[in-house]
């Protein structure tokens, strides 16, 4: 080859290798850092599935805005906020994502929430639920789809704020448990809340736990209720105590299927849930249910459609930004954002970033053409309803 000739060859593989680097370079690019595996397996796996489900029918089946090509990078934090905390640096850092997902359990994301800061990138939380989180750990690159657990609790006080009623709560020593006990505790102003009761959240053995709160409530007067607040395992495992002796009822909110299994055993029980595909009625909803039934043959769960409205807020906050995902064009273009979920409209609150979103009052029913039991509708409870306290330092 002459001396022309290579000069040639290599420039145009320079040209080449430039082009290649700029294709890839307008990729967004999104890390997904999800239990993968751990404790709360489960309900990362649904937020994936809602997650891609999402970005799939919010860009019309592209993966792809403005020309550039959608791509997702998933990390397994498997539930420990050390790794999920590394994950996080290194997809910002190494990977050079433009903005991030997740994660799945809140101690995880409280520890994730300080590296969104270093890095000025966003990080839009789904599904961890700790008040704290756009609470007092908040910071100005905190987004989240995610129910809080002040929203949870309102709703729930919904069911159980009656006179008369006498309440305890068990909760994981967690920040999940702790938020959401704190939470329903402000939330409550007619019953009374006589004692909290908080274990480890891998717990299996729950007898000495049942009776100390059995023994806080046997001799109350009136109506006496167990308000459980749990991730993953079986809680309600605390009946074997024979609570109904008693005269002792449990309440809980929500949950995936498969743990609602459980909630045959109590037809009746009132509580309110972030949600339930049979509750919503809109267009997104009914997308993402035949979809999922499409794909899976099952209907979608409690976290698919957190992940779904998680990719809902990215595609119509990347819209507004002409798809600059630099956090100076993002965050002013998200604060105060209304975007459609499978739960509805949700709105950004400006004042923490926080998504206001509808909660629906149900109580359950046992239906045999379900293997679970079945939250019947009693009402939408809307954001408007709900005084969702700002708890960060803004």
């Amino acid at each position: 080859m002459t001396r022309r000739y290579f000069s040639q060859f290599a420039s145009l593989l320079a040209v080449s290798l430039f082009a290649a680097a700029a294709a890839h370079a307008q990729d967004i690019k999104i890390a997904h850092i999800y239990s993968k595996t751990g404790p709360l397996e489960a309900y990362g796996k649904q937020t994936q599935i809602g997650l891609m489900m999402g970005l799939d029918y919010a860009t019309g089946g592209t993966m792809a805005l403005n020309g550039r090509k959608i791509v997702v990078i998933e990390k397994d934090d498997q539930g420990k906020p050390d790794l999920g905390k590394n994950l996080l640096a290194a997809a910002y850092g190494d990977d050079k994502v433009d903005l991030a997902v997740g994660p799945t359990a809140s101690p995880v994301a409280l520890a994730m929430l300080p590296v969104a800061e270093e890095y000025k990138k966003i990080l839009l939380v789904e599904p961890a639920v700790a008040d704290s989180i756009t609470g007092e750990k908040w910071n100005k690159y905190i987004f989240r789809t995610g129910r809080n657990s002040s929203q949870d609790a309102i709703s729930n006080a919904v069911a159980l704020d009656k006179d008369g009623v006498t309440i305890v709560t068990m909760a994981q020593d967690s920040a999940f448990g702790r938020d959401g006990v704190k939470a329903f505790k402000e939330a409550v102003k007619k019953a009374k809340v006589v004692h909290e009761e908080y274990l480890p959240p891998a717990t299996t053995d729950f007898t000495a736990g049942a009776q100390r709160m059995i023994d806080k409530l046997k001799d109350q007067p009136g109506r006496k209720v167990i308000f459980i607040i749990w991730a993953g395992g079986n809680p309600f495992k605390i009946t074997d105590m024979d609570l109904k002796r008693y005269g002792i009822e449990i309440a809980t909110g929500g949950n995936i299927l498969p743990a609602m299994v459980a909630y045959k055993q109590f037809p009746g029980m009132e509580g309110a849930a972030y949600y339930y595909f049979g509750m919503p009625k809109n267009p997104v909803n009914e997308a993402m249910v035949a979809r999922h039934y499409s794909q899976f043959k099952t209907p979608p769960d409690f976290f698919t459609a957190g992940g779904f409205s998680a990719a809902m807020a990215l595609v119509t906050a990347l819209k507004k930004t002409n798809g600059d995902t630099h956090a100076d064009k993002l965050i002013p273009a998200m604060e105060g954002m209304a975007f459609d979920t499978p739960k509805g409209k949700m709105t950004f609150r400006k004042e923490d970033h926080q998504a206001l979103q509808s909660m629906y009052h149900f109580k359950i029913k046992v239906d045999p053409a379900f293997a679970w039991g079945v939250p019947e509708l009693i009402r939408e409870i809307k954001p408007e309803e709900m005084n969702v306290p700002i708890r960060n330092k803004r």
